[in-house]
């Protein structure tokens, strides 16, 4: 697949850690509506520089967009893109409105082309591990999800300090503008609702809390930085989806069963520990001492938060093993390693791999077209419940997309 990719900020850099792993990708271009971004890409990965949009769709070489750029640009970069016969692959949230995001799917099936999106933390090692300790009977029957993704007082970080190695600022204020809900939930939406089917009723409450939060904006700038949501599920099950970035760092996912739980410590890693605890008087019991509550190691001991499972391998699992951004000093080298065995390890080509095989005939998308739009509109559901709340049922839904193992 021969890609452009339009955006240049410091996502992009997250992208090139593993473009390597990916020899069926090609890169064609980029472009960027600020000149240095796209000539600093350029001095640094090589890639051509597209002088315009305009030129980029032109160009008859290039077979997909990835849209990378600002979260209020993604519907209208999207539609130039599928209106010039482009498939493409977007950032999430897809766009801010649910009108817009059906749409968008209804011109690219009108223009015979192919429309996917972010977040492929599904694809994951650890997800799938998961799905198939539950699809295994592993927990029994599965009745409730906690998703945590509070993600540190944003604030207190540094992050205007923050450069991609190309140079791009880490962007503090569009992630304060436009919420850390629209920018983080989805993670946790796409892998719950791919696992559990469609939410048929959702119960939110979002709210500003921190004031301050940026030189240069408003004390309050009117989105959350705050969320919570209970979802009802089709098949019977809940989930409970919080999203912040007031506490500090939490991304636990809990999978709860009528006779077990698995749990893992985040989403952000895609190999990150699976660990699967079937319930008995011991363990339970042994969850009220705060010494084991204090002492994980010692807990384990009398079954409290069970064992490790071995994870069930992606295809390009080795491309978050191998993640590694171009012309890297050695310190360099070595912060990475660090970082992708401690805080994250993402392979953000892995949804593009995938829609990649389906474009080229070898198999079809796990994500489906209703699966998107249904995301989507969880997600605006949540940002937007306020805080009085919202107690609604959501206007789409999909089919159960089956089983991941398929996708191996």
């Amino acid at each position: 697949m021969r890609v452009a990719i339009v955006g240049c900020g410091f996502v992009f850099d997250i992208y090139m850690r593993t473009l390597h792993a990916h020899p069926e990708i090609f890169v064609t271009g980029v472009f960027d509506l600020i000149p240095s971004r796209s000539t600093a890409v350029s001095i640094h990965y090589g890639f051509h520089v597209y002088n315009s949009y305009a030129e980029l769709l032109s160009d008859d070489n290039v077979e997909t967009v990835i849209n990378l750029t600002t979260i209020s640009s993604h519907f209208e970069v999207t539609k130039r893109a599928l209106l010039a016969g482009k498939h493409v692959y977007s950032e999430k949230p897809l766009t801010k409105s649910l009108e817009e995001t059906k749409y968008l799917f209804a011109l690219a099936s009108s223009m015979g082309v192919v429309f996917q999106g972010a977040p492929c933390n599904v694809y994951s090692d650890t997800v799938r591990t998961i799905f198939k300790a539950v699809e295994e009977g592993s927990i029994g029957k599965p009745l409730l999800i906690h998703a945590e993704l509070d993600d540190n007082p944003i604030h207190l970080m540094g992050f205007e300090k923050v450069l991609s190695p190309t140079g791009a600022p880490w962007p503090l204020e569009e992630e304060i503008l436009e919420g850390c809900t629209y920018e983080h939930v989805g993670y946790h939406l796409v892998w719950i609702c791919a696992l559990l089917g469609p939410a048929v009723s959702v119960t939110a409450f979002s709210s500003e809390l921190i004031d301050n939060k940026m030189n240069g904006l408003p004390v309050k700038v009117g989105t959350p930085d705050y969320s919570v949501a209970c979802l009802s599920f089709a098949c019977g099950a809940a989930a409970r989806i919080t999203c912040s970035v007031v506490a500090p760092r939490d991304h636990r996912m809990r999978v709860i069963g009528d006779s077990g739980e698995i749990s893992t410590d985040g989403y952000r890693h895609y190999q990150s520990p699976v660990y699967l605890e079937r319930f008995s008087s011991r363990s339970l019991n042994a969850r009220k001492f705060s010494t084991l509550r204090s002492w994980p190691g010692l807990a384990r001991l009398f079954g409290v938060g069970g064992r490790r499972l071995p994870l069930v391998r992606h295809w390009k699992s080795k491309a978050v093993e191998s993640s590694r951004p171009a012309g890297m000093p050695l310190k360099s080298k070595m912060i990475e390693w660090l970082r992708r065995r401690e805080v994250y390890a993402q392979d953000k080509f892995l949804g593009v791999a995938e829609m990649s095989r389906s474009v080229n005939g070898d198999g079809s998308s796990f994500l489906t077209e209703d699966f998107l739009i249904h995301i989507n509109e969880l997600t605006l559901m949540i940002q937007g419940a306020g805080k009085q709340g919202l107690a609604s049922k959501p206007t789409t839904t999909f089919s159960p997309l089956g089983s991941i193992s398929r996708f191996s």
